[in-house]
């Protein structure tokens, strides 16, 4: 392949004309950035575009690796260096050739290194850059991970094995290519990386009969990653543990810890839980980043009457309690901390409240909450309050002292926002009120209850419109017969074949009134949803409707997280 410079195939295609080229080129002088980058920074081309110019005029072979098995031994073939740096990754190799995807098919300097170290004709296909940066990290992670089971497995069967009091130390740095390190170490690791690569929430390390699985929540959904035998995974979980400052020794009781790690730069915080079962401990470790990835209400998906309302209620409510609702995983905490980020300033004492502290946030005393050694929400809440608080913010009300302190709080100057596990505003009364609150403290304290679930995005890449079906209408309570299109994913190399890419939430925000005041006061169910109704409250079932017509979720993922919703 002669070489070919990219701004001119897009401007001989039609795809850009030449004065969106000369300022590509302007803009893209001295960033260090390749021109395929800058152009679809500035919306001139898409990704699908540029790959459907390169194909057609190069006649280069597009390849979607959603899917597509690469056979792990050719993680030996292209060093992991060139493959990150140039993002290439083979595919298939023969005597003579080799085949690499690539997100630049143009990068000659990046073909000649892989032609230098193979001794082989490259022969490069495109695929897009997300789809390529995921095959290489599942590669050389997965290299990582096997050639530190088989050393574990080679150590062992050598009576070699390092006890594992030795194998760690809290707080590392997560650097998988770390040749010298501890095989457990290297495959625990590799683990990280791979789960911080994936965007994963969680990792869970399942021992079974034979084996354990690694399995990691992305999404909101689990998904196995690899399995580690049996015999390895004491190994494993003593490394978890010491991260965690755990006594390794104690394997019949559960056991909590917390280690900071750094993955490419990024400091992350590991909340690691064990839990005895009969095939050995399971492990989980919650990933947390040290710094919100939403720290806006537009960014965790409000929108429309509800962004109104929430507005209204948080940048004008002085005193009082405002209350986020929602069962475990429904984004309650980036609420809450998009809440802080909007409120906290010079002039206002903000004290947060935390179990644990998630996001590290300049400009608010944030308290780690730890029941061990008696700073528990209520005795903590109490010493708050002598600190001259303008706003508090409680991580969860778990307890009637606690809610019951917060209420006076809220009633006696102070600006109060508290989560509560529950699925909706009414049953959160409720459970207020089965907690011991007095109603006339709720009634009194509550200005406002926003309720929320997190569904799954729609991936743009691979989204496609469709008619619904009458049961899909019925389900989502439209009326039957309407002219509506509904959207899916049909799975690519983006979403990695999920037909879904990142997340949003979907939110219910109930002002209360005189009237709901009142219905609180009496412990009136009746009362209480009839006075909702008498206001313009849009039940979280709206918000979903929303985002299904605007193609933004599907049906089947409202389904999954709501049910069925009525009109």
């Amino acid at each position: 392949m002669k070489y070919i410079r990219l701004g001119d195939l897009l401007v001989k295609s039609g795809t850009i004309t030449q004065a969106q080229l000369e300022e590509a080129l302007a803009l893209q002088s001295g960033s260090g950035k390749r021109l395929g980058t800058v152009l679809q920074e500035q919306g001139f081309i898409t990704e699908g575009q540029l790959i459907d110019t390169l194909m057609d005029q190069l006649g280069v072979e597009f390849i979607d690796l959603n899917g597509y098995s690469i056979a792990p031994e050719l993680a030996q073939v292209v060093p992991k260096s060139i493959a990150k740096k140039y993002l290439v990754v083979p595919v298939r190799v023969t005597r003579t050739d080799i085949q690499v995807a690539m997100a630049d098919p143009l990068n000659f300097v990046a073909i000649e290194e892989v032609r230098a170290v193979t001794r082989r004709r490259v022969v490069p296909l495109i695929a897009t850059a997300a789809a390529v940066e995921r095959a290489v990290q599942n590669l050389y992670s997965n290299q990582g991970a096997m050639q530190a089971i088989e050393d574990m497995r080679r150590d062992l069967m050598g009576s070699q094995f390092a006890p594992a009091a030795t194998i760690a130390a809290p707080g590392v740095a997560v650097d998988e290519e770390e040749a010298d390190a501890a095989p457990a170490i290297r495959l625990v690791n590799s683990i990280i990386d791979r789960a911080c690569t994936e965007g994963a929430s969680d990792i869970h390390m399942e021992p079974g009969e034979d084996s354990m699985v690694i399995r990691m929540r992305i999404d909101g959904a689990l998904r196995p990653v690899i399995t580690v035998p049996q015999e390895l995974q004491g190994p494993v979980i003593s490394r978890m543990k010491i991260m965690a400052r755990m006594d390794i020794a104690q394997k019949q009781l559960p056991q909590d810890g917390r280690s900071n790690v750094t993955v490419r730069q990024e400091t992350l915080d590991l909340r690691i839980s064990t839990l005895p079962t009969i095939h050995g401990e399971k492990v989980v470790a919650r990933l947390l980043r040290k710094t919100p990835a939403l720290s806006s209400l537009e960014g965790i998906g409000l929108a429309g009457n509800n962004l109104t309302s929430f507005c209204r209620l948080v940048d004008h409510t002085a005193e009082g309690m405002i209350l986020m609702v929602g069962p475990t995983g429904s984004g309650k905490t980036s609420t809450l901390s998009a809440i802080i980020q909007r409120l906290r300033r010079d002039e206002v004492n903000l004290v947060s409240l935390e179990d644990p502290v998630e996001y590290n946030i300049d400009g608010v005393c944030q308290v780690q909450i730890s029941d061990k050694t008696g700073l528990t929400f209520a005795n903590v809440l109490r010493s708050v309050l002598r600190q001259d608080p303008d706003i508090i913010a409680v991580g969860e009300i778990r307890d009637g002292e606690t809610a019951d302190i917060a209420m006076r709080a809220a009633m006696t100057g102070h600006l109060v926002f508290s989560t509560v596990h529950t699925n909706n505003a009414v049953s959160s009364i409720d459970r207020l009120l089965d907690i011991g609150v007095e109603p006339y403290l709720i009634a009194g304290a509550v200005k406002g209850i926003v309720s929320q679930r997190l569904v799954r995005r729609v991936c743009p890449s691979c989204r496609r419109a469709y008619a619904p079906n009458p049961e899909e209408i019925r389900a989502m309570g439209l009326e039957e017969g309407a002219p509506v299109t509904f959207y899916r994913g049909e799975g690519c190399s983006e979403c990695f074949g999920t037909g879904y890419r990142g997340r949003t939430g979907v939110f219910e925000v109930l002002t209360v009134t005189p009237d709901i005041r009142r219905a609180i006061y009496a412990r009136s169910l009746d009362r209480l949803e009839a006075a909702i109704r008498e206001t313009n409250f849009s039940p979280i079932a709206d918000d979903c409707r929303r985002l299904v017509l605007e193609g933004v979720t599907s049906a089947e993922e409202v389904h999954r997280v709501l049910g069925d919703i009525q009109a």
